[in-house]
C-alpha cells in the first residue's frame, strides 16, 4: 500500500466493533425513553436528523467501545510510517470526532451533519473532493462501502464479501481482507441459556397441588419454553441498555454486545423474534397465561429501563418477577394456586433479591455505587438485615400455613412439615452467607441450580414434604 496517501477508516463495524447510531439509540432509551422513541419515529426517514437528535439526548462514552484489533494495528503502523489516518463515517460528526480524539487519530474527519448523511456515494464524493480520485486507501465493512472502494487506490475489507472483492480486483484494485462477522456461540451466550433454569419455578404450583399428571405437566413445560424465550428477549434488551455500565464492570465487559462480538443490530432482531415467539406460545396455551407473559415482559422492561436503578424498589421488582413465574405455572397447568403459597414465596424471593445485590457488592473493588445500580458497599449491612427479615417472614408464614385447613387436607402427617422447616431455613441462611462471602454467581437462582450441597438440602426438604403428603406411600406402596 502507498505510504504517501492517507488511510481512511470507516468507523461502524470497521474501526469499532459496534455501531454508533445504535449505541446512541440504546443510551437514549436508558436516559429518556419517551423522547428517544419520539425522535426515532419523527426522523425515521431522515437519518442525518435522527443521528444528530440522538447524539443530543444521550452522550456516550466512545472511549469504552470495543475496537477492531486488526484495524487498530493497521492504523498504528500507518501512523508510525507517517501516513495520515482519517475517520470517515456516516455517524454523527460529534461522535466521530470523539472517537478520533480517543485513539489519537487525525483531527480531520468526515461524518454526517444535521443536513447530510455521509454514506455511500456522499462519502465517496467528499473523499474524492478532499484527496482526488484514487488518492486514498479505504477500510470498510459493508456492501455500501463499495461506492467508496470504487474511488480508492487500495481496498481494506473487514469481513468476507467475495463478489465485491472479485469485482474490485477486476478493476485493478488491491484488496486486503480482514476477519469479521460474529459466531453463533457468542449469540447463544447473549441469550443466557443458563438462566432458563429460573423457569423451573413454573413447576411449583403443580407440585404444591400434587397434580402429577401429563395433562398438567405438558402445558407447564410449554410454558417454561415460552418464558425462556421471553426471558432471553429481555436479557438482550437489558444488555443493550447496559452497554456502558457493562463495559465498566470487570466481568460483564465480556458480554457479547458490550465486547462487540455480536452486532447490536443482530441482537435487536433476535430479541424481537424471541419476544414474538414467547407471545405466540403463550396465546397457544391459554389467554390467562398470555396475560401473565405480557405482564412479565412489561415489568421486565420497566425494570431494565428504570426500576433496577432505584434502591429497594429493584429488589421488590426482582421478587415480583420470580413470583410472576410461579403464577404463570399455575395458569399454564390450570391448577389452583393459594394465597398462602404466594405470601410464602414472596419473602423467599425478597431474600434472594438481597442476596443478588449482596453478592455484587461483595465482589466490588471500591465503596462507590455499582455502575447502573443504586447500591455501594456501605449498603451491605442494610441488605443483610432485609434478607434476614425475608428469611424470618418466610418461615413464619410457612408455619402458619401448616396450621391451616388446607395443610391439614393435603398433608396428613403435618409434623413432617415442621421437621422440614429447619432444613428450609438452613438453605436460605446458607444462600445469604455464601452471597455475603462473594462465593456465588451473580444470580442466586442460577447458583442454587448448580450448588450440590444446596440441591441436596432442597431435595431432602421436598422428600419430607412428599412424605407428609403421603405421596411416597401412594407411589411406592406401604
Amino acid at each position: 500500500m502507498s505510504d504517501a496517501k492517507p488511510l481512511v477508516l470507516d468507523v461502524d463495524g470497521t474501526f469499532l466493533k459496534t455501531d454508533l447510531l445504535l449505541e446512541n439509540f440504546w443510551a437514549g432509551l436508558g436516559r429518556d425513553p419517551l423522547r428517544t422513541l419520539a425522535v426515532s419515529f419523527a426522523h425515521f426517514r431522515r437519518p442525518e436528523k435522527l443521528k444528530a437528535a440522538l447524539a443530543d439526548i444521550a452522550p456516550v462514552r466512545t472511549d469504552l467501545m470495543p475496537v477492531n484489533d486488526d484495524i487498530r494495528t493497521l492504523a498504528e503502523s500507518s501512523a508510525a510510517a507517517g501516513r495520515e489516518v482519517v475517520l470517515a463515517s456516516a455517524s454523527n460528526e460529534a461522535l466521530v470526532r470523539q472517537v478520533a480524539q480517543d485513539h489519537g487519530l487525525s483531527s480531520r474527519i468526515f461524518a454526517s451533519t444535521g443536513e447530510i448523511n455521509l454514506k455511500g456515494a456522499e462519502k465517496a464524493r467528499a473523499l474524492v473532493e478532499a484527496y482526488g480520485e484514487a488518492g486514498f486507501d479505504y477500510a470498510g465493512n459493508a456492501p455500501v462501502d463499495a461506492k467508496v472502494w470504487d474511488h480508492a487506490e487500495n481496498v481494506i475489507m473487514v469481513g468476507e464479501q467475495p463478489s465485491v472483492a472479485a469485482r474490485l480486483a477486476e478493476k485493478g484494485r488491491n484488496v486486503v481482507t480482514y476477519g469479521g462477522g460474529w459466531r453463533l456461540a457468542d449469540l447463544m451466550k447473549a441469550l443466557r441459556p443458563h438462566q432458563w433454569v429460573k423457569n423451573v419455578l413454573l413447576l411449583l404450583p403443580m407440585i404444591a397441588a400434587h397434580a402429577f399428571t401429563l395433562a398438567t405437566l405438558l402445558p407447564v413445560l410449554l410454558g417454561i419454553v415460552a418464558f425462556s424465550a421471553a426471558a432471553s428477549s429481555i436479557y438482550i434488551v437489558n444488555d443493550l441498555l447496559d452497554l456502558e455500565a457493562d463495559r465498566l464492570h470487570k466481568t460483564k465487559c465480556r458480554r457479547p454486545f458490550a465486547a462487540g462480538t455480536v452486532p447490536i443490530g443482530v441482537g435487536m432482531i433476535i430479541g424481537g423474534a424471541l419476544g414474538l415467539c414467547a407471545l405466540i406460545l403463550a396465546a397457544a396455551l391459554n389467554w390467562a397465561f398470555f396475560g401473565i407473559v405480557v405482564l412479565y415482559i412489561l415489568t421486565s422492561l420497566a425494570y431494565s429501563l428504570k426500576l433496577k436503578r432505584m434502591r429497594w424498589v429493584d429488589i421488590v421488582v426482582l421478587a415480583s418477577l420470580y413470583t410472576i413465574r410461579v403464577i404463570a405455572g399455575a395458569a399454564a397447568g390450570e391448577v389452583a394456586i393459594t394465597t398462602a403459597m404466594l405470601v410464602f414465596v414472596f419473602p423467599v424471593f425478597i431474600t434472594l433479591g438481597c442476596v443478588k445485590r449482596i453478592t455484587e457488592l461483595a465482589k466490588a473493588e471500591g465503596d462507590e455505587r455499582l455502575p447502573g445500580r443504586g447500591y455501594g458497599r456501605p449498603d451491605r449491612h442494610d441488605l443483610l438485615n432485609v434478607a434476614g427479615i425475608g428469611v424470618f417472614g418466610a418461615m413464619l408464614i410457612f408455619f402458619i400455613y401448616t396450621l391451616s385447613p388446607q395443610a391439614k387436607a393435603l398433608y396428613p402427617d403435618r409434623w413432617l412439615l415442621w421437621a422440614a422447616m429447619p432444613f428450609l431455613a438452613h438453605w436460605l441462611i446458607r444462600m445469604v452467607r455464601i452471597g455475603w462471602q462473594g462465593k456465588m454467581d451473580y444470580d442466586p437462582i442460577v447458583f442454587a441450580a448448580r450448588d450440590r450441597v444446596g440441591l441436596g438440602v432442597m431435595l431432602f426438604t421436598m422428600s419430607l414434604m412428599f412424605w407428609a403428603a403421603g405421596l411416597w406411600q401412594q407411589w411406592f406402596g406401604g
